[in-house]
């Protein structure tokens, strides 16, 4: 993108980064500074890409809409999906003095951060995914937005045991945390399913035939999912050769990429959602979200993915606000404001306590039919 500079109100200007996106340059007023570390480069360049303009978004709405001098920035830097880069970019973030993090777009990645972020002192607000190894007890930096794997697992499963399928297989990517598998062994053990079959992918892998063939063997009624999109993209479309008649179902991870690529499989897959549809824009925050991308003026397009970054910025902007009618934006005044944050975003509720750093638990399952569109 090239490097624009437009006024959006006094005394706010964009100015371009390196991350390929305005952040926020202001004089007199009090900046709180958000970083943010996404794959904008690899194989989840669009999911990154996406994360990053909701929040980018919701934080310029604020600046646009907020007539009391306080203004957020957000800074991100590439990753490129790998876990180095991002504890390296976070370190860096948190180095050069970010009130807080935001959106970090691999779970993986941000379990590894959580060393630096505990002794940087400092929250990370909304990790675009369900990661269970940065939900459990101790991990008093991350503050969630939306729901983890485990409430979506146990949705997903009510729904393959009220369809009565009892030959399940289950992917995931190796590189995840344990946890993950844990939750989705749990939901299975708690309905009373064992899988058939548990195949772990290399997100890496250049084939994903031999995977699709383990599946198939498996004479499956439903394979289950949670990995980006183009391994259940290419799974499907292998098993489709093959006249696979089951079910598929993903988690939310996928994002809007399968979304958009499940037309060109011309199956259909039951999906989870953890925001509203974006389709609904009779819902306060979804309509807000699509109002907002067009004032960023970047071409950002609502889905289910700039949603889920545009309700974090929401929920970032909220605990700032809330932090500088406490007398202050350090790091610790936004960990005490989001430690008592209830607040409804337009139909989306956040509600947190010191003890619960679980924003929300909403979970929609909805299927994604053979021409792409959100039905059901």
């Amino acid at each position: 993108m090239k490097r624009r500079d437009l006024l959006l109100g006094a005394p706010a200007l964009w100015t371009g980064v390196a991350a390929g996106i305005p952040s926020l340059a202001f004089a007199q007023s009090t900046v709180i500074k958000l970083g943010q570390s996404a794959s904008l480069t690899g194989a989840q360049a669009r999911y990154g890409g996406d994360v990053r303009d909701g929040i980018a978004a919701a934080l310029a709405g604020a600046n646009r809409n907020d007539s009391k001098g306080l203004k957020f920035e957000l800074v991100t830097l590439d990753d490129g999906g790998t876990r180095d880069r991002c504890v390296e970019n976070v370190k860096k973030l948190i180095d050069d003095g970010a009130s807080a993090l935001i959106g970090l777009t691999s779970g993986a990645a941000a379990e590894a951060c959580m060393p630096a972020i505990e002794k940087g002192q400092i929250a990370l607000i909304g990790t675009a995914s369900g990661n269970m190894g940065i939900r459990g007890a101790g991990q008093t930096g991350a503050i969630h937005v939306r729901a983890g794997y485990d409430v979506e697992y146990k949705r997903m499963v009510s729904y393959v045991k009220d369809f009565g399928f009892q030959r399940v297989g289950y992917v995931f990517l190796k590189d995840t945390s344990k946890a993950n598998l844990s939750a989705m062994t749990q939901a299975l053990d708690a309905v009373g399913i064992q899988p058939a079959v548990v195949v772990g992918i290399d997100r890496n892998t250049k084939s994903l035939q031999p995977a699709a063939k383990q599946l198939l063997d498996a004479k499956l009624d439903v394979v289950l999912f949670t990995t980006n999109a183009a391994p259940v993209l290419s799974i499907i479309e292998h098993m489709n050769r093959a006249n696979y008649p089951g079910m598929y179902f993903s988690s939310s991870f996928a994002g809007q990429d399968l979304i958009d690529g499940v037309a060109a499989t011309r199956r259909s897959v039951v999906m989870s959602l953890v925001v509203p549809r974006p389709t609904a824009l009779g819902v306060g925050v979804v309509n807000q979200c699509k109002q907002d991308l067009a004032a960023l003026g970047t071409g950002a397009t609502l889905g289910v993915t700039t949603l889920e970054g545009y309700i974090a910025g929401r929920v970032a902007v909220e605990a700032g606000r809330n932090a500088m009618k406490a007398g202050g934006t350090s790091r610790a005044r936004i960990k005490d404001a989001l430690a008592n944050l209830r607040a409804d975003l337009g139909g989306y509720r956040v509600a947190y306590s010191p003890d619960n750093a679980q924003g929300s638990q909403y979970v929609e399952m909805v299927v994604i039919d053979r021409f792409g569109r959100i039905v059901g």
